[in-house]
């Protein structure tokens, strides 16, 4: 098998890597760069528990492949806390107690980031239809849903985020 040598710029840090052409984004992110953070669930973009933002947009990192992704902005959970500040919606998690067993925690913040940046955080419907692709287990739902209501009011008393 012939290797195919990529750079993927990953929370802000270019990295050069040689990966398999057919290695998804999700496996290039936790089997190559350790990136751990990103969970693969279902392995089939059904579930979210991967999504990243690539180029500030949200992706099912299973559902990609990794060398189509060179010279995009790929962030991780990993990348959205800055000088040891967590990004207003990790807090919001944390505050509105948002996660039980924690597996789609990341998927769901990394797609609550996005949500609030979309404009789709308005009311708790609006919040629900857009993060209803990712899935929660242990039912964290209402909770899920306050968090990202309470980090959209923060993200919009701040600059952008």
């Amino acid at each position: 098998m012939t290797l195919l040598e990529t750079t993927l710029r990953v929370n802000g840090t270019s990295r050069r890597l040689e990966i398999d052409p057919r290695a998804t984004l999700l496996d290039a992110l936790r089997e190559r760069l350790g990136l751990m953070g990103t969970k693969k669930g279902c392995d089939r973009g059904e579930c979210g528990a991967c999504t990243v933002h690539v180029n500030g947009r949200r992706v099912l990192s299973c559902m990609t492949l990794a060398a189509m992704h060179e010279g995009d902005e790929i962030t991780t959970i990993e990348g959205l806390a800055r000088e040891g500040t967590l990004h207003p919606v990790q807090q919001a998690f944390i505050e509105h107690d948002a996660l039980q067993c924690g597996y789609c925690t990341s998927g769901q913040i990394m797609s609550a980031v996005a949500c609030v940046r979309e404009g789709h955080a308005g009311d708790e419907d609006e919040i629900r239809e857009w993060m209803s692709g990712n899935l929660c287990r242990c039912g964290a739902y209402p909770n899920i849903v306050a968090a990202v209501a309470a980090a959209a009011q923060v993200m919009e008393q701040h600059a952008p985020i």
